[in-house]
């Protein structure tokens, strides 16, 4: 790999592990996803996890409360800080390690269910992440994600955000073309079997559109740094960004609710 290729990779992934440092209080709105992604995986007591990508541990916290044995994974330091406090609120033994879902730093073969929820979908080289999520889960064991489709709410506002935002020192793929199961079985190949969808709806409250703007903007990492860049760049375009998502979360917001669909994803290593 080229030594631009190389440092593009690395600044793309340091400037992620600093926009997503915000995104503790939206936790609340993923613990019931987290529920149901467990429950879709079929986590069973006993059984060795990770939970990759794993936030401020929501998934991690509801897998090792089912007894199974679990390690949660992250680039962002500040989140896996929320994510000890979690689970020991929870009073749950889990193992917490700063990591890149591209270089998993495990031997292979060693976790019965490799999860991911609305987190290995940002990491941009796909076919790399799919391949380490494979690698450390044993053959017969389980992975299950839940990722954004891009033709709904959030799959909408990150196309928007991609419209805005500058020029990446490298491409990579759209995070939501992980919630197309036509890409999804194309990425997850030969490597397993048994792939099962299954749709469910995150809900998220909003007293108005201007109020979950502001909210998102606060928190969300990809929203989030546009707003600084542009704040600082070009305010008018900022003006004009904001506008476009207040009418975009027209289209969703209904009774002070923001119903958000996404894909869940379970397959069998073979």
């Amino acid at each position: 790999m080229a030594t631009e290729t190389i440092e593009a990779i690395a600044q793309f992934k340091e400037a992620q592990k600093e926009a997503w440092a915000h995104f503790a209080p939206l936790e609340t709105f993923t613990i019931p996803p987290a529920a149901r992604l467990v429950k879709h995986a079929r986590v069973q007591s006993g059984q060795r996890v990770l939970d990759v990508g794993c936030g401020t541990g929501p998934v991690a916290v509801t897998a090792a409360r089912k007894g199974a044995r679990v390690t949660g994974l992250d680039l962002t330091p500040e989140l896996l800080e929320r994510a000890r406090e979690n689970s020991r609120i929870a009073e749950v033994d889990i193992e917490w390690r700063q990591g890149d879902a591209e270089e998993l730093p495990f031997p292979d073969n060693t976790f019965d269910v490799v999860l991911s929820q609305f987190g290995h979908m940002f990491a941009p080289r796909p076919e790399v992440a799919v391949a380490e999520m494979l690698r450390v889960l044993k053959p017969g064991g389980t992975v299950a994600f839940s990722t954004w489709p891009p033709e709904l709410w959030i799959g909408r506002i990150l196309a928007i955000v991609r419209k805005y935002a500058p020029k990446p020192a490298m491409e990579v793929p759209p995070p939501p073309l992980w919630g197309d199961p036509n890409v999804v079985r194309e990425r997850l190949g030969a490597g397993v079997k048994d792939i099962v969808f299954d749709r469910a709806s995150m809900l998220t409250t909003a007293l108005s559109p201007q109020h979950y703007r502001e909210f998102h903007e606060r928190t969300a990492g990809p929203v989030l740094k546009l707003v600084a860049h542009l704040s600082a760049k070009d305010p008018a375009r900022l003006a004009t960004f904001r506008g476009e998502i207040e009418a975009l979360l027209a289209e969703y917001l209904e009774d002070n609710v923001v119903r958000q669909d996404y894909l869940l994803t379970r397959a069998t290593k073979v």
